[in-house]
C-alpha cells in the first residue's frame, strides 16, 4: 500500500500519461492476458439473454458461432463456463464466478465506445432507432425522407422493439417510448402526445351494424392487441365492459392488429393519425371519448455530445411534435 500511495503522489511532477503508463508497466500481467474479447462478449452475451441463440440474435451472427466462441474461451480458460443440455444452457459455478467480472468488461468496452462517439464530429453513420412495430411500419415511413436528405452519410436501422433496456445495453441508439423512463443513464423528451379511438372496417360496420350506445360498442368482435388487458381496463374506464371473450382474434403484434381491422375482422384502438387516412376505415360510436398517449424520445445521457445521434435525436423531436399538434 506504500508503494501505491507513492505512485499516486506522483501526481504533482508526473504528466497523466506517465503515471498511467508506469501503472501499466508496474501492475499490468500482459501475460495472464489470454483470451478474445469476441469469446468474452459471446459468453457474456448468452448469461444474459439466456441461450446460445437469443445471445446470436443480439449479437447479429449465428447460434454455432457463439458455440464455437465459448468453447475457445472455455479452453483458453481451461475451465467449463456453460453446461449443455437438452434443456438448454446454463452457467457453471465457474462461469458465475466469471460473470461479475466480465460485466464490469462489458461496461467498459460500452464506455470505450461512448467516448469515441463523443470525439467523433462528422454527422456519419449508424443510428440504431428503437420503435414499436406501429410505430415504425406506419409512421416512421412518412417521415424519414426529409432526413436522408439533409444527412445522407446517415444510416438509420430500425429495431422493432418496445423494450428500454435495449438501451441500456446500447442495443439502440434512440428510442421512442410511450412511457417515461426512470433510469438516471437515460434522457427523454416528451415530444407530444397521439390520440387513440375505436376503428373498424366500413364494410365490417355495414355487416355488423353501426353501434348506438357505449354497451352495443361492447357487444362487437374485437380484435386485441399485444396487452388486451390494458385495453380491457381503458375500455372500461370510459363505460365500455370488454370482457376476455370480446376478442375474436388475439395477435401478438401491433401491425398485425392494424391489418385485421382493415380486413374487416373486428374493432380495436387505434392511433387516430392512422385511423382518419385510412380509407375504408372509421371510428365505431362519436360518442367514444379520444384517448391519449405520450410519445417519448429517449436516449443514453451519454449519447448527447454525438453528432449524428444529435441530428436523427432532435429530427425525430421536430417531426413527431408536428404530428401530435397536427392530430389534437
Amino acid at each position: 500500500m506504500a508503494a501505491l500511495a507513492r505512485n499516486y503522489l506522483c501526481v504533482c511532477t508526473r504528466s497523466i500519461d506517465e503515471i498511467c503508463w508506469f501503472s501499466i508497466r508496474k501492475y499490468m500481467n500482459w501475460s495472464a492476458i489470454s483470451f478474445d474479447w469476441n469469446q468474452v462478449k459471446a459468453f457474456l452475451a448468452t448469461a444474459e439473454e439466456g441461450s446460445f441463440s437469443a445471445a446470436a440474435r443480439v449479437l447479429n451472427t449465428t447460434q454455432p458461432t457463439i458455440s464455437r466462441q465459448i468453447a475457445a474461451l472455455e479452453a483458453s480458460l481451461s475451465t467449463i463456463l456453460v453446461e449443455r443440455s437438452v434443456k438448454g444452457q446454463s452457467l457453471t459455478q465457474a462461469g458465475q464466478e466469471l460473470l461479475n467480472h466480465v460485466r464490469s468488461m462489458g461496461e467498459a468496452a460500452t464506455l470505450i465506445s461512448m467516448t469515441a462517439d463523443r470525439q467523433s464530429q462528422e454527422v456519419v453513420g449508424n443510428v440504431v432507432l428503437a420503435a414499436t412495430d406501429l410505430m415504425s411500419a406506419a409512421i416512421l415511413p412518412g417521415i424519414l425522407s426529409p432526413l436522408r436528405e439533409s444527412a445522407p452519410g446517415i444510416t438509420i436501422r430500425i429495431q422493432e422493439s418496445d423494450d428500454v433496456q435495449n438501451l441500456m445495453k446500447r442495443e439502440a441508439d434512440i428510442a421512442i417510448r410511450h412511457a417515461r423512463p426512470h433510469e438516471p443513464e437515460l434522457i427523454a423528451r416528451h415530444v407530444g402526445d397521439l390520440r387513440t379511438n375505436l376503428y373498424a372496417a366500413s364494410a365490417y360496420l355495414d355487416r355488423e351494424g353501426r353501434p348506438r350506445s357505449l354497451r352495443e360498442v361492447a357487444d362487437h368482435s374485437f380484435v386485441g392487441i399485444p396487452d388486451s388487458e390494458r385495453l380491457i381496463t381503458a375500455m372500461q374506464n370510459i363505460g365500455v365492459s370488454l370482457r376476455a371473450e370480446s376478442f375474436a382474434i388475439q395477435p401478438h403484434s401491433n401491425i398485425v392488429t392494424w391489418e385485421m381491422v382493415k380486413a374487416g375482422l373486428g374493432v380495436s384502438m387505434m392511433p387516430e393519425v392512422l385511423g382518419e387516412l385510412e380509407p375504408g376505415v372509421e371510428k365505431v360510436f362519436a360518442d367514444v371519448p379520444s384517448l391519449e398517449f405520450p410519445v417519448w424520445l429517449v436516449t443514453h445521457r451519454e449519447f448527447q455530445t454525438s453528432p449524428r445521434i444529435r441530428t436523427v435525436f432532435d429530427f425525430l423531436a421536430n417531426q413527431l411534435g408536428k404530428i401530435a399538434r397536427s392530430h389534437r
